[in-house]
């Protein structure tokens, strides 16, 4: 069978000649390479299956349109797309090509960016983030692997915040806002001590790059992540550009006067400002680059074995089973590491098996059923593709998920916010 793929802690003069000497220079890496892909498209009752979860977590989430993707090395890969990309009357089909708000998945790219840079010796790992953001108090006894490990203690500035961008999306926000008014919440626990996920680490991490390095975090992103990927069908918007061709809608049904969602108060928050997300939740991508991120970040394809082998020495998680950990910039659920993630208007998920290379990428354009309705579509379809039968001449590895299907497809009923009915869906 033929196969497709075979430290220096504020000193910002000193780093911007770090990074100016040490960015990439090398060609396009293939994270899947390593995985020995065939060159195959699953189908018959696999394929079959897949689709009917798509559908499924289309309608129970009250998406006008979703898509998803599966690569399972031994087997192929799978595509596909479910309904339309807005509401609109007469809005196109979604197609596998379509353009998606990555939201949280974005984190992926912040982190990495931290990790080459640490790789580099342009930054430490161990460097207060007080060292590079000055102006803002309040932040000492932080550092930038706890950014990305979540264990800063600084709370979540989306929570509080999240009706009014539901309501205003267009509006420009700047990172000092968004940090300022996370400040003003209690804190989580002291740096380095409690897992606790928050928007805001990532915002600050951005923050504290671009002051170290004098250069923007996507001009950084592009350089160290995405171009040395190959991430051609994805962009950091600026926060200015509420528009982009081709884009998925984005949708959010208005919290009640008890807190759940008001379906009935659907918000249209497709012309949005990237800002409310940044450096946390701001790109938009397309299912095969974010396949490619997905494997990258999992795997440590873009660094060295040392800061991999840091990447992923995981922490527990308060209140999760044993076999959820916190990794740096990322969730390992058994063996599946990556991110599922809440934005106005998007869920969107991915996870990648560094081990068989089995990785699945999910998104939606409605965000009322919040983040963990779209971890638990991404259990049933990794569930599923697990399983597909090897091709000719490979071998079907054993992949030990610590969930059922039938767990994952409950847990998705449970969740569900805003389903719409059969008429609509």
């Amino acid at each position: 069978m033929g196969r497709r793929r075979g430290r220096v802690a504020g000193a910002a003069g000193v780093l911007v000649v770090a990074v100016a000497l040490s960015g990439c220079t090398g060609g396009t890496i293939d994270p899947g390479e390593r995985f020995g892909a065939v060159d195959e498209t699953i189908a018959g009752d696999t394929a079959t299956a897949l689709q009917q979860v798509l559908a499924d977590a289309v309608t129970l989430s009250g998406s006008s349109g979703g898509l998803a993707a599966v690569s399972a090395p031994w087997a192929g890969e799978w595509r596909g797309v479910a309904g339309t990309v807005a509401f609109d009357e007469g809005a196109p089909a979604v197609e596998p090509a379509q353009t998606f708000h990555l939201a949280g998945v974005t984190s992926e790219i912040t982190c990495l960016l931290l990790l080459k840079l640490a790789d580099t010796g342009a930054v430490a790992l161990d460097d207060p983030v007080s060292d590079y953001v000055t102006d803002i108090p309040g932040l000492e006894g932080i550092t930038l692997e706890q950014l990305c490990r979540h264990t800063s203690g600084l709370a979540d500035y989306h929570p509080p915040l999240r009706v009014h961008f539901m309501q205003n999306p267009g509006r420009i926000w700047s990172p000092v806002e968004l940090v300022s008014s996370a400040l003003a919440l209690p804190r989580t626990g002291a740096p380095g001590q409690t897992v606790s996920y928050s928007r805001t680490n990532l915002i600050l991490l951005g923050m504290a790059l671009e002051r170290g390095t004098h250069r923007s975090w996507s001009e950084l992103a592009r350089e160290y992540v995405i171009g040395p990927l190959g991430l051609t069908g994805t962009t950091l918007p600026a926060p200015s550009a509420l528009e982009q061709p081709g884009l998925m809608g984005a949708y959010a049904a208005r919290p009640g006067p008890d807190g759940a969602p008001d379906c009935a108060a659907r918000l249209d928050d497709s012309l949005q400002s990237s800002s409310m997300g940044g450096a946390a939740s701001g790109a938009r991508s397309q299912l095969e680059d974010t396949v490619r991120l997905s494997q990258a970040f999992a795997s440590g394809a873009l660094l060295s074995e040392r800061t991999a082998r840091e990447q992923w020495t995981t922490a527990a998680v308060p209140g999760a089973d044993p076999w959820v950990t916190q990794g740096l910039g990322g969730m390992a659920y058994g063996p599946l590491r990556g991110t599922a993630s809440e934005a106005t208007g998007a869920l969107t998920a991915a996870f990648t098996d560094p081990g068989t290379g089995l990785t699945v990428v999910v998104s939606l354009n409605n965000s009322s059923s919040g983040h963990d309705f779209v971890r638990e579509t991404a259990f049933a379809i990794a569930s599923i593709a697990s399983k597909t039968p090897a091709a000719s001449g490979e071998s079907q590895p054993l992949v030990e998920l610590p969930w059922s299907l039938d767990q994952a497809k409950q847990r998705m009923q449970e969740l569900s916010r805003c389903a719409l009915p059969p008429s609509e869906g």
